[in-house]
């Protein structure tokens, strides 16, 4: 008897400890799902003239991104920092300008490249 419920009692411990991780598992998920969008508008939106610029995505009155896009030595590097209740999740992106033109972000000549010099 002391033995099923022992058994019993460490079951249940066990269980809910998986259930709160998949939880959390859940929440950072939905927060890097966040941080993503902000990547991509920051992609979507590279400044021609501007050195930097920042934004914050916002959806039914609650903060998703928060996103900084700035110029660096031949490219650009994107930071986006996604929210989902009480998390957060950063990421960092650095994009060479060979790159954002083979991939059609932007066209040769949109980005006006700072040399080692400035």
């Amino acid at each position: 008897m002391k033995s099923l419920l022992l058994t019993a009692a460490l079951l249940f411990v066990l269980s809910s400890n998986s259930f709160s991780q998949s939880q959390i598992e859940s929440d950072i998920e939905s927060a890097l799902v966040n941080a993503k969008k902000g990547v991509y508008w920051g992609l979507s939106n590279i400044p021609t003239r501007k050195t930097k610029i920042e934004k914050s995505i916002i959806n039914e009155d609650k903060l998703i991104a928060k996103v900084k896009v700035s110029k660096e030595v031949n490219g650009i590097r994107v930071e986006a920092t996604g929210y989902y209740l009480t998390n957060e999740v950063s990421i960092s992106l650095y994009k060479s300008a060979e790159s954002l033109i083979k991939d059609g972000y932007i066209k040769k000549g949109d980005l006006e490249l700072f040399s080692e010099d400035e």
